[in-house]
Formats: structure tokens, sequence, C-alpha cells
């Protein structure tokens, strides 16, 4: 079955090329050039991934991204701004995009784009059915100790591999996909620096200069659900001049939150 994505950008032209393209992929596409309507599709459909424009009609993309995160968290979505727009681009992270382009973008960063977003909603969608399996395996039998959970911990920092789900200090953390593959990255690799190239090739699958904005703002984003206080990080540090890292002494801390 072939993977269902959303085109929503308000230039005709330039959202029939973006579908040609990604037809070559074997992706079914869909257009929507007005926000509002483009709003409904997102909400109502089903799509592995949004393309969204951030300058529409009726309705920004900003506030498209925004209203689509709070119904669908793990939603993918890509922003597509203008070269200028550095603040649009800004945003559009923090309010929960998973990656951005800036226009004009050639054929091939959009595929390889579109292709390393597809592969983590893919490995979600399989843990999902491997769950959901397992769920209907054990349904019917006496449940007598609680299994262990597959992931890694880090002091009071849980990765549940298997639910897709993050515990800090016993709660929930409620993260988008691309935040929960974030946060286990870093995970498994406890203390150890990385430079925001090296985590664009580690988490989004590719590296290209210019795209630091993807690593800050999930990195900001992060901080806000972990830290107590994001002026003073005690869990993902700023290595000056080097990148980030993810303090275990940090999260081992038995500070109530």
């Amino acid at each position: 079955m072939k993977d269902n994505i959303l085109i929503i950008e308000d230039e005709v032209d330039i959202a029939k090329l973006i579908k040609v393209h990604l037809s070559e992929l074997d992706l079914h596409c869909d257009i929507c050039t007005q926000g509002e309507q483009a709003l409904q599709q997102a909400l109502t459909k089903d799509y592995q991934l949004i393309l969204l424009d951030v300058m529409l009609p009726e309705i920004s993309g900003l506030d498209i991204c925004r209203q689509v995160r709070q119904v669908k968290p793990l939603q993918s979505i890509i922003m597509l701004t203008s070269k200028t727009s550095e603040i649009d681009r800004v945003l559009g992270l923090e309010l929960g995009a998973d990656d951005y382009m800036t226009k004009p973008f050639s054929i091939r960063e959009l595929q390889a784009r579109v292709r390393s977003q597809l592969r983590r909603v893919h490995a979600l969608n399989a843990k999902s059915i491997a769950q959901n399996d397992n769920d209907k395996d054990t349904a019917s039998v006496e449940v007598i100790t609680q299994p262990a959970k597959e992931g890694v911990s880090i002091g009071q920092l849980h990765v549940d591999h298997k639910y897709h789900q993050v515990t800090y200090k016993s709660k929930t953390i409620n993260l988008t996909a691309t935040e929960f593959e974030l946060i286990d990255f870093f995970c498994q690799h406890p203390d150890q620096v990385f430079s925001r190239a090296q985590l664009l090739d580690g988490v989004w699958g590719y590296h290209h200069s210019g795209y630091e904005h993807t690593v800050n703002s999930h990195i900001n984003r992060l901080r806000s659900k972990l830290e107590e206080d994001c002026a003073e990080p005690q869990i993902i540090q700023t290595v000056w001049g080097v990148g980030y890292k993810l303090n275990s002494a940090g999260v081992s801390s038995t500070v109530a939150s």
C-alpha cells in the first residue's frame, strides 16, 4: 500500500511539481491550496506525512501545525518556508514540526527528507503493531508478574521502545515522534557529546548545512518537558563550541520536581 502525503501549498505550480517528484517514490499525494480546507483534511484523514507551507490564505501554516499537533501528536510534518523567513522556521519547529525546508530546494533533497521521515513513521507503526499483537496474545493469560519493559533507563529517565513512551521521575512525558527519537538517541549514548551535524545524521538521517535550527528547536522542546529550570539545564546540557549531551548525573538526581 502506498504512503499518503498531504501537500499544503498555495502556489499550484510548486504543489504539482512536488507531487510529480514524490510520485517517483511511489507515494500517493493529495494537494490543498487553501488553509481552512487543508486543516480539515489534515485532521480528518490519515497521512503518513504532511508537507506544510507557512504562507497560506485564510490561515497560516504555523496555525495549522499547532492545531494538527494538538490533535495528532505523532503526525509527521515538514514545514516549507522561504529562504529569508528564519523566524517562521524557528516558530514552526517550536510548534512541533519535525523538520523544515527552505525554498528553493533541490528535488533530491526533498526526496531524501521525505524518505527519512517516512522511515521514522514506518518504524513507529511497526512498534505499534507489535505491541497490539502482543496484547492480543496475552489477553487471555493471567499475568502473575509485571514483564520487564523493553528500552533503556538512565537514572530516573526511562525510554520504553515497546510502547514508544518516555517516563521521568515516574511521570509520562508527552513527546512527538521526533522528540522520542532524539531522547532515545541521547539515552543510547549517555554523557557523549554530539555536534548538531552528528545529531542530524543520527536522528534525522541526513545532514545539510544550514539546518541546525532543526536540532536547536527540538533540544529546546525536550528541555521544556524535562528540565526544572530550562535556563540552567541539568539533563540535556550544552557543551559550548561542541554540541549537546545527556548528563547521566542530572537524570539520576533524587530531588523532587
